[in-house]
């Protein structure tokens, strides 16, 4: 299958800006087919105005209950930039599993978290099944605030609340022989409908992985909240990844199943793409896209469209002294 993506429609060929409004999901694919192919496309965002009405639906949509106490971790109190606009944040969302495009927030809200479950297996001394009050039990939440750099070249900066994935590494004692983990989105084709076209051959579920050291590293996070209160729905509720030093596809949502394995495993964009999206996906400025260059991005943060400012990006997003020995 051969996939097409045009060329951010702010970018010339040595720029990289980006699109508009806020942040969540990943890449926003053309409707249009060619062949047999998929067109994927990273545009702007939608110019048109929302209405009061629309506005109204959306803040229901993230005033959700606060997570008290709330404790910032004082490492990661703050970026060199302002917090995205949460209203922002929330309305601009890359989420394939409900949709193609950046307004998802909508169809995600049909996303069913009662009752969640979280299944950490594999090799593994202590597997377990949590529900979401017994993570909240046995970890310690935590605000940070991190960077969000997307592979389309947009940007944001976010106040996550959550825990170290180490901590949960901690509590089941991966084996000698983990050497990768596999994390796996809640997938329904009932419910989570995709793009809307060539279903039956993406390879659902929606999956990421990791080296084991890259879990057991200081910045990598699972978050289940933001900006102070429960996840909405369009962030992937109730459970995401958060990987600040990595472009935004490898922070799978909604996740039902953690799994320590001993051989790399298939990841979504990886094997859907694979000569366009890497395992890796390491902030790199260095290394264009295909089809774009990586060197700037557009930050999203709190003022109108026209006055987004075009940065430089950063190595590992900005975060090598934390990761860049992980890969020497």
């Amino acid at each position: 299958m051969t996939f097409f993506k045009n060329i951010p429609s702010w970018q010339l060929p040595e720029t990289a800006v980006t699109s508009e409004t806020l942040y969540g999901d990943r890449r926003r694919f053309l409707k249009s087919l060619i062949g047999a192919g998929i067109g994927a496309t990273a545009t702007t965002l939608l110019g048109c105005q929302k209405s009061q009405a629309q506005s109204s639906d959306l803040e229901t949509t993230f005033k959700l209950p606060e997570i008290k106490p709330l404790l910032t971790n004082p490492n990661f109190t703050r970026v060199d930039r302002p917090i995205t606009n949460q209203t922002l944040a929330s309305s601009y969302n890359n989420f394939y599993e409900f949709g193609g495009d950046k307004s998802i927030w909508r169809s995600a809200q049909n996303l069913p978290t009662e009752n969640w479950k979280v299944e950490v297996t594999g090799l593994v001394k202590n597997p377990r099944t949590y529900d979401l009050d017994r993570l909240r039990k046995e970890f310690s939440l935590e605000e940070r605030i991190y960077r969000f750099r997307c592979v389309e070249a947009w940007s944001m900066a976010l106040p996550w609340v959550g825990f170290p994935m180490k901590d949960l590494m901690a509590a089941v004692e991966p084996t000698s022989a983990a050497k990768f983990v596999r994390f796996t989105s809640f997938y329904d084709s009932k419910i989570t409908t995709g793009p809307g076209f060539h279903v039956g051959t993406l390879p659902w579920p929606y999956q990421e992985g990791l080296r084991l050291e890259e879990m057991a590293n200081e910045l990598a996070f699972f978050a289940i909240g933001i900006y102070g209160r429960e996840l909405p729905k369009q962030h992937g509720a109730p459970i995401r990844m958060v990987l600040p030093w990595k472009y935004g596809f490898k922070g799978a949502k909604s996740i039902v199943k953690i799994e320590f394995v001993d051989q790399q495993p298939a990841t979504y964009w990886n094997t859907l793409i694979p000569h366009e999206y890497g395992f890796t996906a390491n902030v790199d400025p260095t290394k264009p896209h295909p089809r774009w260059s990586q060197a700037r991005e557009k930050f999203i943060g709190n003022t109108e469209q026209f006055d987004w400012e075009i940065r430089e990006t950063l190595p590992y997003n900005g975060y090598g002294e934390y990761v860049a020995n992980l890969y020497a």
